[in-house]
């Protein structure tokens, strides 16, 4: 089963954009199909920017909730490198990439759409796995987090619409601005599956 995911997933990712450039006045199109990715370029740089990713945002959960009072760098950002949860990021990450990738062969937008169905996933697998000691199934928490975005993409994407001008601010700063936002973006997402947790 990993090669069936693994092998296409690899392929996907090393092609994953279809380059149109203007020549002769023809004008064609650059579409970037890695909307699984948290950051990096290809399927190894998307998969370590995840692994980061979502050890940042489970702190920031758990600080909300109040079982966590303190944040040690070094140490939550690991988090998700961890043996009970690293293999349910990369397989949640595998999975929903892959997925997102032929919804977007039926057009982008179905392909964005998608994403943001699948974007609560690494929550409920933490959730799931922190109240029952046992690893949820890995489609089970990204059809959950599709059932819990229902109704719910539009507020997310306006959320991330709202962060906008400050990617722009972060990027006169060379990137530097980024050390700032992106654990702010990481903790409003984490506030905004708290209290869809909480309302449904």
């Amino acid at each position: 089963i990993f090669l069936v995911i693994a092998i296409p997933a690899f392929f996907l990712w090393n092609t994953n954009t279809v380059q149109n450039v203007i020549q002769n006045g023809e004008v064609t199109q650059n579409i970037d199909l890695n909307l699984g990715s948290q950051g990096g370029s290809g399927l190894f740089g998307g998969i370590i920017g995840t692994f980061f990713a979502v050890g940042i945002s489970w702190t920031f959960l758990d600080l909300l909730r109040g079982s966590k009072t303190s944040i040690t760098p070094l140490k939550d950002a690991l988090r998700g490198f961890q043996a009970p949860y690293g293999i349910g990021i990369l397989v949640i990450y595998l999975l929903s990439s892959i997925f997102t990738f032929f919804w977007s062969l039926l057009f982008v937008i179905p392909g964005i759409i998608k994403s943001y169905s699948y974007s609560q996933a690494y929550f409920i697998y933490y959730d799931e796995y922190r109240q029952t000691g046992v690893p949820p199934r890995y489609l089970d928490s990204i059809t959950k987090s599709r059932r819990l975005m229902d109704g719910n993409k539009g507020r997310l994407f306006l959320l991330d619409l709202s962060f906008i001008g400050w990617h722009f601010v972060a990027l006169l700063t060379l990137g530097i601005g980024y050390l700032w936002l992106m654990p702010y973006i990481s903790a409003t997402k984490a506030a905004f599956y708290a209290d869809l947790a909480q309302n449904n």
